[in-house]
């Protein structure tokens, strides 16, 4: 199989371009963006509506989109299920607001790829979040009360018939469903995106890795074969973020996720109900989640496999998934009608955890004009639109609801120094997966849960979903 994710490898196919000249020689921007993602992308083509007069710079170290963006799962999922955790940090009168503004994010995706003609395979499916064992029924019921206490609930309760029509799955128990959710094909959308900002006269140079960001203003940004002068530069890195910014080490944790997508099975497909395009996920710590697409094929995946000393960024992120036997395994189990159909294609990638679970922007307290996103913690197709615009705000000195949100002062949480951190997640993963397994097989384990809380409250409590 080829190492490149499905989705990146099939929008560079149909698209059938080169890359994009590197950067060369010594220039002057009015703005930098380092990182040709969702959140890079999102923020020039953003900025540029704002400011059609600058000149906007952007820089990727290979093809734009080949990191995280064109390698997730394309479900389009929303920050209601994390009503909590957004309480926490920022208070319910913003934490409603954030929830409200990733649900809109949706369908404002949704409307842009209309408007620009971006053929991204968007369908607004819904997603479905449900029990895939007896012992995860009934996790749902908090979240959602607290939803419905704060007039916030956009989720249906559903019986399990009714959670195994919609989650394709017969082993889905005491589900919900909402409207405000589907799937999208990444690689496509993010190609997508790249193509308006150049239309839009955001210049970009792909296989132009950086080196270095420094001095005083303008920043000087210096790259294997040029460098760029501006005075505002946006770092949107993802798992790129510790190794040029250090110091944000402590608050990030790189975690595996990894996919198997099949070959199209397009019968099958619509027989499990799953043709529509919703997005869904069981309720364990690392998820797993599937979507179809609208050829037929099935991808599933799951969070929170490789776990690199330091935050490095191994080698197995860019190569066919080594857990492609358990997630074979959890096809088969979850749809055995789909046994005998091939797969296409498995892959990994490195998905950056924050410590409260939740992302995080701002300017460098010791370098002004460097402003940073990074931590959505697996749920960056739908959040990277509400980064692109706080980033944007940030850029533009705005005073606005973006740049007064919680979400743009820093990070909120912090993991413990190395080597407790990595010992930490290592145990605390073991610990979940022993847990799980018992729960698949309904063999619950006191001792096990016991030691879960412990090891999770040693290793700071970091929020592993997908």
């Amino acid at each position: 199989m080829s190492p490149q994710p499905f989705w990146f490898a099939d929008a560079l196919a149909q698209e059938g371009s080169a890359a994009l000249p590197p950067l060369q020689g010594e220039h002057t921007a009015d703005v930098c963006i380092v990182g040709g993602g969702f959140t890079g992308l999102w923020t020039a083509i953003q900025t540029r509506l704002k400011r059609p007069d600058w000149r906007i710079v952007l820089l990727e170290k290979g093809r734009c989109g080949g990191g995280a963006s064109g390698r997730n799962g394309g479900c389009m999922l929303t920050w209601s299920t994390k009503y909590a955790s957004l309480c926490h940090y920022f208070g319910e009168q913003e934490a409603a607001w954030l929830l409200r503004a990733s649900e809109q994010a949706v369908f404002d995706i949704a409307t842009f790829c209309q408007q620009h003609g971006i053929d991204a395979d968007l369908r607004l499916g819904g997603a479905v979040y449900a029990a895939s064992n007896r012992a995860q029924q009934g996790r749902l019921q908090p979240v959602l009360q607290q939803l419905e206490q704060a007039g916030l609930n956009r989720w249906q309760a559903l019986d399990d018939a009714a959670t195994q029509a919609r989650s394709g799955s017969a082993l889905m128990r005491d589900g919900a469903w909402t409207d405000a959710a589907g799937s999208v094909h990444p690689g496509k959308l993010v190609r997508g995106l790249l193509r308006v900002a150049r239309a839009l006269g955001v210049e970009v140079h792909e296989l132009s890795p950086v080196q270095a960001v420094g001095g005083s203003l303008p920043v000087r940004v210096s790259t294997d074969q040029g460098i760029l002068h501006a005075p505002r530069v946006v770092l949107a890195l993802n798992a790129e973020t510790p190794a040029l910014l250090p110091q944000f080490a402590s608050h990030l944790l790189l975690v595996s996720s990894d996919m198997i997508i099949t070959e199209p099975a397009p019968a099958q497909i619509a027989a499990l109900g799953l043709d529509q395009g919703q997005a869904v996920c069981d309720l364990r710590t690392f998820v797993h989640y599937w979507r179809s697409t609208p050829d037929g094929r099935l991808m599933l995946g799951k969070g929170g496999n490789l776990l690199p000393f330091g935050n490095r960024l191994h080698p197995a992120f860019d190569a066919p998934s080594r857990y492609q036997p358990m997630l074979h395994h959890a096809l088969r189990r979850f749809f055995p009608s789909l046994a005998s159909v091939p797969l296409a294609r498995s892959w990994t990638g490195a998905s950056e955890r924050s410590a409260s679970g939740l992302p995080c922007f701002g300017e460098l307290p010791r370098q002004r004009g460097v402003y940073y996103g990074f931590g959505y913690s697996g749920n960056g197709v739908v959040q990277s639109h509400l980064g692109g615009q706080i980033l944007s705000s940030l850029l533009l000195d705005e005073d606005n609801i973006w740049t007064r949100s919680g979400l743009a002062q820093g990070p909120q949480a912090s993991f413990p120094p190395e080597p407790v951190r990595w010992l930490g997640a290592q145990l605390v993963r073991g610990a979940i997966r022993r847990v799980e397994t018992a729960e698949d097989r309904a063999q619950p384990s006191r001792w096990l849960d016991r030691k879960l809380a412990r090891l999770a409250s040693m290793a700071g409590k970091a929020d592993a979903r997908s």
